[in-house]
Parts: structure tokens; sequence; C-alpha cells
């Protein structure tokens, strides 16, 4: 399976888990994407430092080839499907009240 394929099925997989497993449908919301931007800021930072200066290298077999600040757009799309995921879970978990116990 190249990146480009897994990246997109993520996508898939985390809006289906944000609209129908767990209900929180983020994606459906202004202040989701509001926001985003200043994620999407700060990925291509990061991603254009390190694939910029060669610390991470991609197969160009494995990617589409469009790159945004370095990146591959790959990186953007498999991004989003990580942070819908996390924020999806994070709002499920507050709406049940889990609250992990505080380190003494």
């Amino acid at each position: 399976m190249s990146y480009t394929a897994a990246a997109l099925l993520g996508v898939l997989l985390a809006v289906l888990v944000d609209l129908f497993v767990l209900r929180t449908r983020l994606v459906l919301r202004k202040v989701f994407w509001a926001t985003y931007p200043i994620i999407v800021f700060f990925q291509l930072l990061s991603n254009g430092v390190l694939t910029g200066r060669g610390v991470v290298r991609y197969d160009p077999d494995a990617i589409v080839g469009l790159r945004i600040v370095y990146a591959p757009v790959e990186d953007l799309v498999f991004g989003f499907a990580l942070v819908l995921l996390t924020l999806s879970l994070w709002m499920w978990w507050g709406r049940r009240g889990v609250d992990p116990t505080p380190w003494d």
C-alpha cells in the first residue's frame, strides 16, 4: 500500500469514526474548520524543516509528488486524520467524564 492510499484510508476512517462511531461530528462544526489552519501552519513548519533538510525522505513511487513547503501533500492528509481522530476521542471521553487521577 502506498503512502497516498494509507493517508486517504486514514482520512476516510477518521471521518467515519467522528460521524458515526463516536458521533462527535467535529467535521460538521465551524469552530473545527476555523481553528484547523493553526494546526496546518505548524504542521507545514515542522514538515518543511524535516523534509527540506533531508531528515525525512519519501520514496517517489509511494507519493503523488505534489509538495507543499517541501512536504508531500500526503503528510497534510495523514495529519488531518490523526488530528481529527485525536480530537474526536478527546471530546468523546470528555462527555463521559473520563478524567484521569492527577499524579501526586
